[in-house]
């Protein structure tokens, strides 16, 4: 554990998640960012010096719009203390940075996905960057599901190494779902796509209490159960897994509780044909953006018989503000019974937006900040990056 380190005079390599969302050369969203600062603020207040290392966006190569510097200026901002930054991850003059460090400094490196090394998990590209540091720290949930050089290789050439704070609280509150949790247990699940899910609602349908559907997410499950919906998210591949899911919910005598009625209109941007219709009334004319008020009372009524909520994926299309309302009152649905001690975990970059669109994040027990760890993780998947720092 990160508290057991001795960081006294040791240069530290730290792996962070700071693939934020920037706009004009600033960042916009900062969350993952200061979720990062306590265990910046542990290793250096122990005696260390820091050269911190990141990835941001899918770049092909070298792209300057995806520089990590904006990044670096956001985190000298809120550390209040000046940060070398280095253009480039590997180079002999990055590396000498490094070594150059004295305790309390900061040395940030330029996006590691700048090299294909990165992601091919490249050896010799991982113990280049272990000579950045003496001791290796893993505080990037987000990039746990994957095996990086980053977060995996360069694991093999350090003794001392951990997660940190921000790892340490994902997985202490993620595990505790699917090994401990206080029941009631209830999953709520929306979003786009039923691709990615399918593991996760299986492994929900073992585990959880109440599993509740929403969004765009439900359309293929009652597709499947014969209302007329129609969807350009909509296809074979989506509707027969969502039959195969409810067929084996039947076997373990759970209910997949799905919406009774919806916001409609004839496309996103037709305000004036926005209607609420039960399913029976929905046909080819209406596209369902929003869950309705009927079933958002259901939901809001399972939610708070709950001593445990896991909620991952907007209830509507929560950006556009007349398909919103779903998802903004179970949000604060979710808000209120955390103020009455609800245990409440938050999964997947949609769902944190949603949240501090909606709410205050702080309001909730737990946001994980990583999307694809965190449903992998809930999947009852290994995570390669956690492996690795216990091997």
């Amino acid at each position: 554990m990160i508290s057991n380190i001795n960081f006294q005079d040791k240069r530290v390599l730290l792996r962070v998640d700071y693939n934020v969302p920037i706009e004009d050369g600033t960042v916009i969203d900062n969350y993952r960012i200061k979720k990062s600062i306590p265990t910046i603020r542990h290793c250096l207040d122990n005696g260390a010096s820091l050269t911190i290392m990141s990835h941001l966006g899918r770049p092909n190569g070298k792209d300057p719009n995806l520089s990590l510097l904006p990044v670096c200026d956001e985190l000298e901002n809120l550390l209040d203390i000046n940060i070398t930054f280095s253009s480039d991850c590997v180079s002999d003059k990055a590396l000498l940075k490094s070594s150059q460090l004295e305790p309390g400094q900061i040395h940030f490196l330029e996006n590691l996905r700048f090299y294909n090394e990165e992601l091919t998990n490249d050896i010799n590209f991982s113990q280049k960057l272990s000579f950045h540091g003496d001791v290796y720290i893993n505080d990037a949930f987000g990039t746990a599901h994957r095996s990086h050089a980053s977060n995996v290789g360069v694991t093999k050439f350090f003794d001392e190494k951990s997660y940190g704070y921000l790892m340490g609280k994902e997985l202490q509150h993620l595990k505790n779902l699917i090994e401990n949790p206080f029941r009631p247990l209830t999953v709520i699940m929306g979003g786009a796509k039923i691709t990615g899910k399918i593991e996760l609602i299986e492994n929900f349908i073992e585990i959880a209490d109440n599993i509740i559907i929403g969004g765009a997410l439900s359309l293929p499950f009652l597709k499947s159960k014969n209302f007329d919906i129609h969807s350009p998210l909509l296809n074979d591949h989506s509707i027969l897994s969502a039959h195969n899911l409810l067929e084996f919910a039947k076997k373990k005598n759970k209910e997949l509780i799905l919406p009774c009625d919806f916001v409609t209109a004839h496309s996103l941007d037709d305000d004036q044909s926005i209607d609420i219709k039960l399913l029976n009334q929905i046909d080819k004319t209406s596209q369902c953006f929003d869950i309705g008020p009927e079933t958002t009372m259901i939901f809001s009524s399972i939610l708070s018989t709950s001593d445990t909520i896991l909620w991952n994926g907007p209830l509507g299309v929560s950006e556009n503000p007349y398909f919103a309302t779903g998802t903004q009152q179970i949000c604060r649905i979710i808000e209120e019974l955390t103020a009455n001690n609800v245990i409440t975990v938050l999964g997947g970059g949609d769902t944190a937006s949603a949240a501090n669109r909606f709410s205050v994040s702080s309001n909730f027990t737990h946001i994980s900040t990583g999307g694809g760890a965190s449903l992998e993780l809930l999947s009852g998947k290994n995570l390669p990056a956690i492996k690795a720092l216990n091997s």
